[in-house]
């Protein structure tokens, strides 16, 4: 699996497995049978209530601590520096870890700076090898990154062929952070799997519409964390490093872009308000 690395010399695979809606009793299995499949990073979250699940396939799984890459979030009811703290140390005893390799403050609400200051103590500690954001707008992102000392490593945002996010892309390669993509095939949404552009250079690889999606993404130099409950698909995800799309094939899918979410819009004040009411215990 190719790693690429982020701006403190942290090394990430470049393809992960997420874990979002995963439900917690269906995780261990799944993530036992990425890890199976060849996964070694594994991206979950405060508010998926699967991290404990997670944790169980990780111990089980006997592969060495250091060839595994462990991401988790922290969650909007847990922002602030003191309960930033308590959220780490909690999400860490749930997936049985010493320590985290990426730690993401999950959306960019509530009291983000207090959040980031601990953050910044806990990667200072080696507690976490990486600290990140995610659902980060470029506007949010740079007032971060300008008032603090540790530039986010990642940036976690909803990119895919419908929502491409290169000016998103272009600021943050400006800073040093990489962008990572959630639902990189737009969580199945919009006929992305029979899209004709999609179907057409697939086809001409030999390849699945998903295959040419992520192949996409990593050509672009994005981490990607699709998600899969069924052993043939993550193992189809894993097969993208056979093939090279086209500098004409690339320019074929820029023309897919929407400019807009498939699936929620950050700086809508009614999804501001329902994310800071929701609360994971």
């Amino acid at each position: 699996m190719p790693n690429v690395t982020l701006n403190n010399d942290v090394e990430i695979p470049i393809l992960g497995f997420g874990v979002f809606q995963v439900p917690a009793e269906q995780t261990e299995q799944v993530v036992t049978q990425a890890l199976e499949a060849g996964y070694r990073h594994i991206d979950t979250a405060q508010g998926y209530q699967n991290e404990d699940a997670v944790g169980r396939a990780i111990a089980k799984s006997g592969i060495p601590r250091d060839e595994l890459f462990i991401t988790t979030k922290l969650w909007i009811q847990d922002a602030g520096e003191e309960r930033t703290k308590r959220a780490f140390d909690t999400s860490l005893r749930k997936l049985g870890l010493d320590r985290l390799d990426l730690y993401l403050i999950h959306q960019p609400f509530g009291d983000i700076y207090g959040s980031w200051r601990a953050m910044q103590d806990l990667c200072r500690q080696g507690a976490t090898r990486a600290i990140g954001v995610s659902n980060f707008l470029p506007d949010r992102l740079i007032d971060l990154i300008d008032h603090n000392e540790i530039t986010p490593a990642v940036n976690q945002i909803e990119t895919h062929p419908f929502f491409q996010r290169t000016v998103d892309q272009d600021v943050m390669d400006k800073r040093g952070v990489r962008l990572e993509s959630w639902g990189p095939l737009g969580q199945g949404r919009d006929d992305l799997f029979t899209n004709p552009v999609l179907s057409g250079i697939a086809a001409a690889h030999g390849k699945t519409v998903a295959q040419t999606v992520l192949r996409w993404l990593v050509q672009r130099d994005i981490v990607v964390i699709p998600k899969s409950a069924r052993p043939e698909r993550m193992a189809e995800n894993l097969d993208i490093f056979d093939f090279t799309l086209s500098l004409e094939e690339m320019a074929r899918i820029a023309t897919l872009d929407t400019g807009a979410s498939s699936v929620i819009d950050h700086r809508d004040p009614d999804v501001v308000a329902w994310m800071g009411s929701r609360r994971f215990d």
